[in-house]
This record gives C-alpha cells, structure tokens and sequence, in this order.
C-alpha cells in the first residue's frame, strides 16, 4: 500500500471548489510517507523520533528517496522536523512521478485565453485504489486528506496506535503553523501597502 501515492491521486482528483494548498499537501505526503516507510520496515517511531532500519529498497522512487533522506545519527529528527524538511517541494515531485509512471497526462485548458496546460489523471488501479480508499474511508488517508484541505476534518478517532496519533499530530499542527505564516504574511503585505499609499 502506498499511501503518499494515494493522497496525491487524490489531490489530483479534488473537485475544483476545492483548491489544495501545495504547502499543506506537501506537509501530509511526508506524513503519509512516514507510515509507507513504517510499514515497509525502513524506520521505526520512538515517540516522536524517526529511528531509520536497514531495508531493501522499496521499488517506489520516491519512497526510496525519502530513505536515503532519514537522519541516521543520535538524536535522530522528530517527526515534525521531517515533515518540513522532506515537505519542501514534495507535492509538486509526486505529481512529476505521477505523470512519470503514466498516471497522469497534461490536457490544455480550454477555459483560459492563454495557452495552459493541466494535469489530469488517466483511468487507471492506482487511481480506483486511491479513490476507494478514500470512499471506504480509510481512517489514516482519510485524516491526511483532510488535512492537506482535500475534505472536511473526519470524527474524532482512537487509532489505537501512539505512532499513528503521534504523526497525524503533528502533520496537523504543521498545517495549521503554515497557515498562520501564510496570515501573518498577507497582514504584513497589506501593511506595506498602506504605508505605500500613504495611509
């Protein structure tokens, strides 16, 4: 299962009133990657610390990147501090590996008056997987989704795991820390500009 995948076909397929911030998302697919890297034995969670495990590759790019990416030395990184450093920029590298493995396909928009170009995802298992797991619910993808902004927060849920909890967490505080920068930055333009125009 691969649930950074799966989260990034689903952004993909996000209705258009629903427009995904690439920062949030990017902060949930390295949370995602977390628990594909756990469930394929090449970290362990110790409270909120990554202990990296000797693996064999994953056969996924991406995951093994994030591999190769884990601290290997004492104390080891939080989880929080993963998630901003292997968060930078990864949404956007999901989407070229998507379109890589032929999961997606670019379209032009016909709607603009300047030539554009879309990603758009091809039918596909890996997008039927995605998008029933999401149906079905699937606790973990589910609180990813909702929170990169992909659908409304779920019920409050007992994992029944401390890892689980501990990183859902903090991708979730990290998403919410992202958007009071985002705030504190639109006050700070809006100030400028005042100044600018002399009020």
């Amino acid at each position: 299962m691969n649930t950074a995948r799966d989260l990034a076909i689903a952004a993909l397929s996000a209705a258009p009133d629903r427009p995904v911030e690439q920062g949030d998302l990017s902060l949930a697919l390295a949370g995602a990657e977390i628990f594909d890297l756990v469930e394929a034995k090449a970290l362990v969670l110790d409270g909120d610390r990554i202990l990296p495990n000797a693996q064999a590759p994953t056969g996924d790019r991406l995951l093994d990147e994030a591999t190769a990416a884990l601290v290997r030395r004492e104390p080891y990184e939080s989880v929080e501090d993963w998630l901003w450093r292997r968060g930078r920029g990864l949404a956007a590298a999901y989407v070229d590996d998507l379109e890589r493995v032929g999961l997606t396909t670019r379209s032009r928009s016909r709607r603009l008056p300047v030539k554009s170009w879309r990603t758009e995802l091809v039918d596909s298992a890996a997008r039927s997987r995605a998008t029933g797991r999401l149906a079905e619910g699937e606790p973990v993808l589910t609180a990813l989704a909702a929170a990169a902004g992909l659908r409304d927060e779920p019920a409050e849920q007992d994992f029944g795991d401390d890892a689980v909890a501990t990183v859902l967490a903090a991708v979730g505080d990290s998403v919410m820390e992202l958007e009071a920068v985002r705030q504190r930055k639109q006050i700070e333009d809006a100030a400028f500009d005042n100044v600018w125009r002399g009020y």
